[in-house]
């Protein structure tokens, strides 16, 4: 097979000089969608994705040769990542290496659209962040984000997690948590509500954990609160375990490497509860579609913490 060929275009991006390699290539095939367009629509939406990547470390999933082949996870940063780019190293949760001794990894930490766009440049189509933030000094601080991912078993979609949604927003409302949802991009539905970072990330999940087996108790024909596959049928998964430490959830606003150019799309309560009533009001959004949204309304995504 012959060597593809390799296109360099130079730009500057807030001062930093890059180089932006094979804007041609096709990155979904389905579409014809091109890197060109995605680096386009990451510099686009950066004003607002940017302040829900600040001082988080950062998980990439690359498509070098686009989402109808391989991909593959990156935490530690790559050979060859420019002087400017902030990382961090973090102790990583559990893990240890051959000789006993906990294992680190450094991660990259997206704070200018520069680094941004040097991230998306490498085929990192998704970017995924913990709940958790890390201070100037690079140390780990306390989730100041509760996530809940609503996880649909077929033949339960979109619908039903907009149903179990509401549940779990009246339910968090109780204890005067407000939270924002976001349509994956993929299958379900993201919860986020701001905490004050006093609990740490097992507490968090712990809390998470308790809001899920009440509703299943409330609700046993709709909420699973276990990976069960033999029971999921219909029902929708509230994963509370992505607020352990070392789970990472799909910023928001970030494209998926699925067949089509979806967004984890923040969406508002009203969508929601026109989901709930008719499934076919609710529907995953692509990028063209996010872009409208935040020129129209700005950011959706708004939570305290």
């Amino acid at each position: 097979m012959p060597k593809e060929s390799r296109t360099e275009t130079p730009v500057e991006v807030d001062g930093r000089h890059l180089t932006l390699v094979n804007l041609e290539k096709v990155m979904y095939p389905r579409t014809g969608t091109t890197k060109g367009e995605v680096l386009n629509y990451y510099a686009r939406v950066a004003q607002v994705m940017l302040p829900h990547l600040a001082d988080r470390a950062v998980t990439r999933i690359r498509w070098p040769n686009g989402t109808s082949e391989q991909s593959f996870f990156e935490k530690n940063v790559p050979g060859g990542t420019p002087s400017w780019v902030r990382t961090v190293t973090v102790p990583t949760t559990g893990s240890r290496t051959q000789s006993g001794e906990e294992g680190e990894l450094t991660f990259p930490v997206v704070d200018s659209l520069a680094s941004l766009t040097w991230l998306v440049n490498l085929a990192s189509l998704e970017l995924h962040v913990h709940q958790w933030t890390v201070s100037r000094a690079g140390k780990p601080r306390n989730p100041n984000r509760l996530v809940i991912d609503l996880d649909p078993g077929e033949p339960a979609g979109l619908g039903e997690c907009a149903q179990v949604a509401l549940l779990v927003k009246d339910r968090l409302e109780q204890d005067g948590l407000e939270c924002v949802p976001v349509t994956s991009g993929s299958k379900g539905l993201h919860l986020y509500a701001g905490l004050d970072r006093k609990r740490t990330y097992e507490e968090v999940r712990d809390y998470a954990k308790g809001i899920a087996e009440e509703l299943q108790t409330e609700h046993p024909k709709l909420v699973l609160s276990q990976m069960t596959k033999s029971r999921r049928s219909g029902k929708v998964f509230l994963d509370w375990s992505q607020n352990t430490g070392a789970k990472t959830t799909i910023s928001p606003y970030s494209l998926r490497g699925r067949e089509l150019p979806m967004v984890a799309a923040p969406r508002t309560w009203a969508e929601v509860e026109a989901g709930a009533d008719d499934p076919l009001a609710l529907e995953h959004l692509r990028f063209e579609e996010v872009l409208e949204r935040v020129e129209d309304d700005g950011d959706l995504f708004t939570i305290d913490g």
